[in-house]
């Protein structure tokens, strides 16, 4: 359940989340004032994101297909499995960690939990959300936005996050990518 949010937040939260797929998630993220993202990267990242994600799978559906690999391919998927997550680490040693946030994230943008105390830019400004999209995956995902609304509660400040026009690719890219979030969301609650 969702506070109570000014006019201007409501309005937001209605233009950014009224009847499209939304996914809700913690995940390291923050925004980013005045910088501009650099969306060709995150068309890429997206992209090969789903595709290591169609061949490592994480439904059961593909658990059953890895059980039919042969041996050999199962190690190999094991020992690559464990580099990433080597990797991941190393990176996250060399730069400093994103911190963890409340997200609400659609097609057409993202709502943003901060700090209580954080200082919240103007509304119509520009900047860049930055934000890792899976927990695995060591590199950031930089999305150009515009701040629809702000707002502060007893206990968190909000930013309200549209995106512009994307390319298309990238926009093809995002979509997939919060249909695969989605689903999962759906299976883990199913589970339980």
């Amino acid at each position: 359940m969702s506070p109570a949010w000014p006019p201007q937040a409501e309005a937001a939260e209605q233009g950014l989340f009224g009847d499209v797929l939304v996914c809700d998630a913690v995940l390291p993220a923050s925004f980013l004032p005045g910088v501009v993202a650099r969306t060709a990267q995150a068309g890429a990242l997206l992209a090969g994101l789903a595709q290591v994600e169609d061949l490592r799978g994480g439904d059961e559906a593909s658990e059953e297909k890895r059980g039919e690999l042969p041996l050999l391919a199962q190690r190999m998927d094991a020992k690559l499995d464990l580099v990433l997550v080597l990797l991941g680490r190393l990176v996250r040693q060399a730069c400093p960690p994103l911190p963890p946030a409340a997200v609400r994230w659609s097609a057409r943008g993202v709502r943003l939990q901060l700090p209580a105390d954080a200082e919240l830019p103007a509304a119509d400004s520009a900047g860049c959300l930055r934000l890792q999209p899976a927990e695995w995956l060591p590199d950031d995902l930089e999305l150009p936005v515009i701040v629809s609304a702000t707002a502060h509660t007893g206990d968190a400040g909000w930013l309200w996050l549209r995106f512009p026009a994307l390319p298309a690719g990238l926009e093809e890219a995002m979509d997939r990518h919060l249909f695969r979030m989605h689903r999962r969301q759906v299976a883990d609650s199913r589970r339980r």
